[in-house]
């Protein structure tokens, strides 16, 4: 095991009809599909899209820290 880590940070964007915990969860579940080794998750903006005066969707946006392969 190393004695460091180098971490790489992205930024995702979750949206769900259903809340913020969703949009979260569908985000990290669909970016687990291409990147190994994801560590945390930061939200960094909470917003929403209206259709007819009610919530249409929850969008989060999301830096996940991802341990490079090797550190």
């Amino acid at each position: 095991m190393s004695d460091h880590h180098v971490y790489k940070k992205v930024e995702l964007v979750g949206s769900s009809r259903t809340g913020i915990e969703d949009a979260i969860e569908q985000a990290l579940a669909t970016a687990s599909d291409s990147l190994d080794l994801m560590e945390w998750f930061e939200v960094t903006e909470t917003r929403g899209h209206i259709e007819d005066g009610r919530v249409g969707h929850y969008q989060v946006t999301l830096k996940v820290g991802f341990r490079i392969q090797g550190s």
